[in-house]
């Protein structure tokens, strides 16, 4: 399962980072104008067999009964993909900072500077005053606590789920 904890710590600028893009396109969110949903309209055509079944078609009248109802029914199911995503990435990040702030309290903030602000093992060395292979003993006993910590919150969904 440590490599699970070891990706996760590897991937969590690319979280951070993609949090940041999903708020952004929350709050910046336009969705899809009546004027692209009414040339989305007009110059669809039918796909497979055609098949006439009245005698006149009248795109035009359709399209001016639905495409405001069908623009609205577009922007709103974006908007809730993207609050689903949101969620599901800030859940995420929230409980990876709940197991970091949860680790041995000597192992906190070596940890916060090595996972959220990115530090260097060198700029780490330096900060604490220890060696590389401090930093690198350190480290492992911090990804063995969070394994365990990961592995209590797996059992416990299993649990749930099951029960």
């Amino acid at each position: 399962m440590s490599k699970r904890v070891e990706q996760l710590i590897q991937d969590y600028p690319k979280l951070v980072m993609r949090r940041d893009c999903l708020r952004n396109q929350l709050q910046n969110f336009k969705g899809v104008t009546e004027q692209d949903m009414i040339d989305t309209m007009n110059y669809s055509t039918p796909q497979g067999d055609r098949v006439q079944t009245s005698g006149v078609s009248d795109k035009t009248a359709s399209i001016a009964v639905t495409y405001h109802e069908k623009a609205d029914r577009i922007n709103r199911e974006w908007v809730r993909h993207l609050v689903i995503k949101l969620a599901e990435v800030e859940d995420e990040l929230d409980f990876f900072h709940a197991c970091l702030s949860s680790i041995s309290p000597d192992l906190v903030p070596f940890m916060h500077d090595l996972v959220v602000e990115r530090m260097t093992w060198d700029n780490l060395e330096a900060k604490y005053h220890i060696s590389r292979f401090t930093v690198s003993k350190y480290r492992r006993r911090a990804i063995a606590e969070l394994d365990g910590l990961y592995a209590d919150h797996d059992r416990e969904v299993v649990s749930y789920i099951l029960s």
